[in-house]
C-alpha cells in the first residue's frame, strides 16, 4: 500500500496496481465510447493524479505509475496518442525519483516521436522543455542552454513576446545563462 496524494485516511491508501487499473479501464473506456479528446484527456490524467483530491502524485508512486503506463501502451503504433503519452509519464515518473540517466532517453525518443510524426510545434516545445531539464539535471548545462534558447525562439514565434509561455520559456533560459555566469547576455 502507498499513499500518494492528499487523501486522509483509509481513501489514502491504495495499491499502486490498483492505481493502473483505474486509469487503464477509464481510458479503455474512453476509446471504446469514442469520447472526444478531452474527455480522454481527462480519464488520462488519472495516470498522474488522484480521481478524489485531484493532487498529483509524486515520487516513487508517479515513477511507478509511468512504468504501468508504459507497459499498457507501449505495444501501440507511434502514432496513437496513448503510447506517446505514456512515454512521457515515464520520463516525468523517472525524473520525479531523480532518474535523469534513466529519463534521458525517453525524453530524447519522445522528441525523435513527436518530430518524425510532424506533431504541433508546440507538442515540440513542450517535450523540449523537459528534455531541457533533463540535460540540466544530469549537469549539461550548455546543452539545456542551447533547448531553452530553441523554446523561447520558438514559442517567441509561435505567440508572440506578451504570452505567457513566451514569458515563462523567456525566464528558463535567463535562468540558464545566469547558471553559467553569463549574466549580461541574461539581462539582455
Amino acid at each position: 500500500l502507498v499513499r500518494g496524494c492528499a487523501c486522509r485516511g483509509t481513501a489514502g491508501f491504495v495499491h499502486v496496481s490498483c492505481l493502473a487499473e483505474q486509469a487503464k479501464i477509464l481510458c479503455d473506456e474512453a476509446e471504446e465510447n469514442n469520447l472526444d479528446i478531452k474527455a480522454k484527456n481527462e480519464r488520462f490524467r488519472r495516470w498522474q493524479e488522484c480521481s478524489l483530491c485531484e493532487q498529483t502524485y509524486h515520487g516513487g508512486v508517479k515513477c511507478a505509475l509511468g512504468w504501468a503506463c508504459w507497459r499498457t501502451y507501449v505495444g501501440r503504433p507511434e502514432v496513437d496518442w496513448a503510447r506517446r503519452d505514456a512515454m512521457m509519464q515515464l520520463g516525468n515518473g523517472l525524473a520525479d525519483v531523480d532518474h535523469h540517466e534513466d529519463a534521458l532517453p525517453v525524453r530524447e525518443a519522445e522528441l525523435a516521436i513527436h518530430r518524425r510524426l510532424g506533431l504541433p510545434e508546440e507538442n515540440i516545445l513542450g517535450v523540449q522543455t523537459n528534455l531541457a531539464l533533463t540535460y540540466s539535471c544530469l549537469g549539461r548545462k550548455e546543452e539545456s542552454l542551447r533547448m531553452r534558447r530553441d523554446v523561447y525562439y520558438g514559442r517567441l514565434k509561435l505567440h508572440g513576446e506578451e504570452n505567457e509561455s513566451t514569458l515563462e520559456t523567456a525566464n528558463n533560459y535567463a535562468w540558464g545563462l545566469c547558471g553559467l555566469e553569463r549574466f549580461e547576455e541574461a539581462k539582455a
